[in-house]
């Protein structure tokens, strides 16, 4: 047996005015899980403690709460000292006990026809991934849309697209989703992060319902637009300037030896409307030993395309793309756009190598900055955090140039075409993302993603910068002074 430390949030809407954490000390067994903690209080300590709970073995979702913060199942999460219990961000009936009835009241049921035949092996294995879901409603309580936005939510938008594969069922699920917010889902993967069960709702889902609908006419007409410019220009967004390629040879030469040779995929945004910030991170990599080859063909990566349904062009995009690095035998990509990153990471198949620019400069290592007397907060980008797994890489460049405060990881509110096509709940979500900011007390705010920044820099009166022009900052102070020690 050990002894633990826990924390519980407690509200009784009728006597309470106001929620609450209780401490609790526990003794429980060596691998014990959260639920058992809460076995424990319950009989040992408060019978008045209220939670939900079946089967004990992760199947049937009813003991789902927040654990420090995230979705968990807690038959299955093991307990840990100190830790933090709190019902899913869904309206509270007592205690850990949240009202489920809204939205799975919207999750759509099966309605066969009179006549109708059974699916195919190859529908059946279409379904499959779609049908393992346990209703706990841990991805509603992940997503941010729901926060700002009244949305069917993750759960009712992957039952829509189980239904839409399946022979039986009658209904028009596709126009149905469209109705209840298919297009709101900013594609940040907290749902799939969360899902107890792996359930890949963002991509097989989401932007699978969103492909069916671009078919039925019904993609929002903001997003028709981006499509379109992409074809006639091979770019999501327009110029606003001198682009980045348009400013550099192909090969970059960095100073002194070659630690490296990456090929650079640029992205629109670095590209067409932030090319000095693509412009710093050249010079950081020169600085450090890396040599840069610049593909001036590449384009869109097909990111804007994949989000909101629209993939008849991704083909012709992902080959140009290929084959701009193929032709100059190169073997390493790196990206500096968070959604290119995980776009080329996830959505290609490509015969070369993918990393993200702070990958890069952390397995080369980089000469040591100066430090700034800065506060600065980060933002994960969601296609940097959940599209590829990169947290502490930025976080450790950052820290060797101003001190670093750290704010919960949530969405801007910019990616999945929201931004374009739900202006008013980008805005929420970057409202959001404000409050969080505002409450580090931090002077800058720094990014690893153009959208992220440029979304960002119109809800803060903070500078928004990216890694590597933090970097690169640090870079020219410690030139300047060198050189006053050299002048005294």
């Amino acid at each position: 047996m050990r002894e633990i430390s826990v924390k519980v949030f407690r509200f009784d809407p009728s006597s309470d005015t106001t929620p609450h954490l209780q401490n609790y000390l526990v003794s429980v067994k060596e691998g014990a899980r959260v639920l058992h903690v809460l076995h424990a209080i319950h009989d040992e300590h408060d019978p008045s403690l209220s939670y939900r709970y079946c089967c004990g073995s992760g199947q049937c979702g009813s003991c789902a709460v927040k654990l420090n913060g995230q979705p968990v199942l807690a038959c299955m999460e093991e307990a840990r000292d100190e830790m933090i219990i709190e019902p899913l961000d869904l309206p509270i009936k007592k205690d850990l006990i949240v009202d489920m009835e809204p939205y799975l009241d919207r999750i759509s049921s099966l309605v066969p026809g009179a006549e109708f035949r059974m699916p195919a092996p190859d529908e059946v294995e279409a379904i499959k991934p779609l049908r393992s879901c346990i209703e706990c409603l841990a991805c509603v309580s992940a997503c941010p849309a729901l926060k700002v936005i009244d949305f069917a939510g993750p759960a009712a938008m992957r039952e829509d697209m189980r239904l839409s594969l399946d022979p039986r069922d009658t209904c028009d699920r596709v126009t149905e989703a469209v109705s209840e917010g298919l297009f709101t889902c900013t594609s940040c993967q907290s749902c799939w992060k969360v899902c107890p069960k792996n359930i890949e709702i963002p991509g097989k889902a989401i932007e699978k319902l969103r492909a069916l609908a671009n078919r039925k006419g019904l993609t929002l007409p903001r997003h028709q637009e981006v499509e379109k410019l992409v074809r006639e220009t091979g770019r999501s967004v327009d110029r606003t300037g001198t682009t980045f390629l348009e400013q550099v040879p192909e090969i970059l030469e960095p100073e002194g030896e070659v630690k490296a040779t990456v090929g650079f995929f640029v992205g629109c945004m670095y590209n067409m409307r932030l090319p000095q910030t693509a412009l710093d991170a050249m010079e950081v990599l020169r600085r450090n030993g890396i040599r840069v080859i610049i593909p001036k063909e590449q384009v869109c990566c097909g990111s804007p395309l994949i989000r909101t349904g629209q993939i008849e062009f991704l083909d012709t995009l992902k080959s140009r793309n290929i084959n701009a690095y193929v032709f100059r035998n190169i073997d390493t990509v790196m990206t500096m756009c968070a959604g290119c990153g995980s776009t080329l990471k996830n959505d290609y198949r490509t015969p070369f190598k993918v990393m993200d620019i702070n990958e890069v400069l952390l397995r080369y290592g980089i000469e040591p900055p100066a430090r700034l007397p800065i506060k600065a907060t980060y933002h994960d980008p969601c296609h940097l955090l959940r599209g590829q797994g990169i947290r502490t890489q930025p976080r450790e460049l950052i820290s060797k140039v101003v001190d670093l405060v750290e704010m919960p990881a949530i969405c801007c509110g910019s990616g999945g075409g929201v931004r374009s096509g739900m202006p008013q709940e980008a805005a929420a979500l970057g409202e959001n993302r404000r409050n969080e900011i505002d409450k580090t007390g931090a002077d800058l705010v720094i990014s690893s993603c153009p959208f992220c920044e440029f979304h960002i820099k119109e809800h803060t009166d903070k500078p928004v910068k990216n890694v590597a022009t933090v970097l690169l900052e640090g870079y020219k102070e410690k030139d300047r002074r060198t050189a006053q020690k050299e002048t005294c």
